[in-house]
């Protein structure tokens, strides 16, 4: 009979860890979380200092009794759930779950962490047994408490003034105001004209011409803002003398990539795997765990997934200089004491994500990985070998040429000459450069000649709409949020209708919109970035030790309640209930009502069940088509963006991202646009700009 007991959270993980300890140790799983906060209401005792009320999960009773048995028959027990916050908790809530709490049980209770699923890991971790620690176990206890007060204080009152099952949340409602606000930007972004100027240089002896760019005069830099000034610039040179001003030749590195952390994976396999972040962390989570492996068994491929630190062991830096200097050779190897950047605060001190193993190469276990965990595990192999390597390194030239001894042309170039890190890892940016410049041998006596001069129009283009990746590095630059938050933020917004995705954008829908115009006008806290990236400082501050849980909660609680009860008052109803058209349903008969499904309105029968007919709805705007004359309706794409278009579709196929105004353009008279606080024509030779008055 096993005297020892190892509590895991997953049951991948028993299968892995049982291999490594003898028939002594026994090994189950808690399958996460045993203990929570009830659903069916708060859970969170206002009256008697914000006292959680936890309870068993709905489920988890008979996998309990199950573990109690196991409890039983051992000595010893340890609690070895994830090395994090949350896994402190899981442990914390055995304790009680399993009646192990020190002091009211004769059984040896030891908490054990490791940061990799590999033998010597969780060897070591059973000789430094240790406590549970109450702050780690505090701090999830404050974001656990805060969350609830946050999501059961805010839905309610989405339910009641937009619809039902509708949630608020502190990090997912920074998210979406996030969204919203770059649709805004975007929305009334107006473009501004500029022009480049390209020089075809011919040198004297050389074969090929070199390309170089307008900078602006021998000063300073100038901007070409219209046609008018872009032909002045190109008369001149056209008439005057080329001649080389300055010649630079130089070296340049490029620095090689930090190791993985859990938002840096996520941005990295969203833009080379196109991945999303839930599918990231669920690879990522089976590599972590264990996969079977002939010959091995079921092995950990790689270290914890959820950290925000850079941190290497040394044990892990030996393993990839010793297999760096095998396969490439001495001069690959990083230099020694090379800095990484700066850490900001770190979450448990983890160690980055790497291989477990740098010398199981990806290659070797293709046949017996997914797909998707072969393309993940060779990133983060390839991206952790890299951190471990030499930076790459470039020669490079640039060259100042002068025109009349007015103008300023810039050429430059660069060519790799040690390939370094590179050899391994590369983020999908290719440098181009111009090949001729490099080649060639230039000097201040070069003879030179205008070949071609090119002008080219071009407008400024607005901020590109959020990806998963860019929302991620966004939220992390904030400091909003933790590695664990991202995927589930993600995943909610879009579960929820308030965000649609197309073509790896992320846009805002018709009831993310009404959500979020709540939350701010309402709770301009919860919103609010900075409030949210202190929030996880003082997190910070209770995990270290420094501050108690429920002081935050004090602090917070009375505003938010206060907020809630004026925003119940105030704040009016979004009128997304059933609403009666004169449209007739052409099955049943009946007058056809106006509903809100998913991705906004749409026209149903009332008769449902009987009768099942559905149609569009189209809001009109009031505006004529400017192609047939028709209605300019607001409509909806298959995923719930809202654009506007000509209700005689498909005859007539205008459409517009911006809604259109009844004032026409006092120049042209052609239809004009919304950007923002602004109207813009839509006529390309027109483009007049004007304040809207309406706003």
């Amino acid at each position: 009979m096993a005297k020892n007991l190892v509590i895991v959270e997953s049951p991948a993980k028993v299968k892995t860890i049982k291999k490594f300890l003898g028939s002594d140790y026994s090994v189950v799983a808690s399958m996460g979380h045993v203990r929570d906060l009830p659903k069916s209401q708060m859970g969170v005792d206002v009256e008697n200092d914000f006292e959680p009320k936890y309870i068993t999960i709905r489920g988890k009773g008979e996998l309990l009794q199950s573990i109690r048995k196991e409890v039983k028959k051992a000595d010893h027990i340890y609690l070895a759930t994830d090395p994090d916050r949350e896994g402190e908790a899981i442990s914390w809530h055995l304790m009680y779950a399993l009646k192990l709490i020190p002091g009211e049980t004769e059984k040896k209770v030891d908490r054990i962490t490791f940061n990799e699923i590999t033998k010597n890991a969780v060897k070591n971790s059973l000789k430094s047994p240790r406590g549970i620690d109450m702050n780690l176990v505090n701090a999830q206890q404050a974001r656990r408490v805060l969350d609830r007060i946050v999501g059961y204080g805010i839905s309610p009152l989405l339910w009641a003034k937009v619809k039902r099952g509708l949630s608020a949340g502190r990090v997912q409602s920074v998210a979406l105001r996030l969204i919203c606000d770059r649709e805004d930007e975007i929305n009334a972004f107006i473009p501004e004209e500029y022009w480049t100027i390209d020089a075809e240089i011919k040198v004297k002896s050389e074969k090929k011409p070199i390309s170089a760019k307008f900078y602006g005069t021998m000063n300073e830099k100038l901007p070409i803002n219209n046609e008018k000034e872009a032909k002045k610039i190109a008369a001149y040179c056209k008439k005057n003398e080329f001649c080389v001003h300055e010649v630079k030749k130089g070296q340049r590195t490029k620095k090689q990539p930090l190791p993985f952390t859990t938002s840096t994976m996520q941005q990295e396999a969203a833009n080379q795997l196109s991945f999303t972040t839930q599918k990231t962390m669920r690879i990522a989570q089976q590599l972590y765990e264990g996969v079977e492996i002939k010959g091995r068994g079921s092995i950990g491929l790689i270290s914890y997934l959820r950290t925000d630190s850079v941190r290497v062991s040394d044990e892990a830096k030996t393993n990839a200089q010793d297999y760096i200097e095998k396969n490439y050779g001495a001069s690959y190897l990083a230099e020694a004491g090379s800095k990484k950047k700066e850490e900001k605060k770190i979450q448990d001190a983890h160690e980055a994500i790497r291989p477990t193993d740098v010398n199981i190469h990806p290659s070797d276990i293709k046949d017996q990985l997914t797909r998707e965990q072969f393309r993940l595990y060779q990133l983060i192999w390839k991206r952790f070998l890299a951190s471990q390597m030499a930076a790459a390194v470039y020669d490079t030239k640039s060259v100042k040429i002068s025109c009349g001894n007015k103008y300023l042309f810039t050429a430059s170039a660069s060519k790799l000459k040690f390939d370094g890190f590179m050899s391994v890892y590369t983020d999908g940016s290719e440098e181009k450069t111009d090949g001729n410049l490099l080649k060639g041998e230039l000097s201040e006596e070069s003879e030179l000649t205008l070949g071609e001069l090119t002008n080219e129009q071009h407008f400024t283009k607005p901020p590109a709409h959020f990806t998963e990746a860019s929302l991620v590095r966004t939220l992390e630059d904030l400091g909003v949020g933790r590695p664990s938050t991202y995927a589930p933020t993600i995943t909610t917004l879009l579960s929820r209708h308030y965000v649609t995705k197309e073509n790896k954008n992320l846009y805002v829908t018709e009831i993310g919109l009404a959500v979020d115009n709540i939350l701010k006008d309402a709770f301009p806290n919860i919103v609010n970035t900075g409030f949210t990236a202190n929030f996880e400082s003082l997190l910070d501050n209770v995990e270290d030790g420094n501050m108690a849980w429920k002081k935050i909660i004090r602090d917070f609680y009375p505003d938010l309640n206060e907020a809630v009860k004026k925003a119940e008052e105030e704040i009016e109803k979004v009128n997304i209930e059933d609403e009666k058209t004169d449209i007739i349903c052409e099955k049943c008969g009946r007058n056809m009502v106006v509903k809100f499904g998913p991705h906004g309105k749409f026209l149903a029968c009332p008769g449902f069940p009987e009768c099942r007919n559905t149609k569009p709805w189209y809001e009109k705007t009031g505006v004529a088509c400017p192609i047939c004359g028709k209605d300019i309706v607001l409509k909806m794409t298959r995923k719930g963006r809202r654009y506007y278009g000509c209700i005689g579709y498909p005859d007539c196929d205008f459409t517009s991202w911006q809604r259109p105004s009844k004032l026409p353009c006092p120049k042209c008279a052609s239809l004009m646009v919304e950007k923002g606080k602004n109207l813009v024509c839509t006529n390309e030779e027109c483009k007049h700009v004007m304040g809207n008055p309406e706003m």
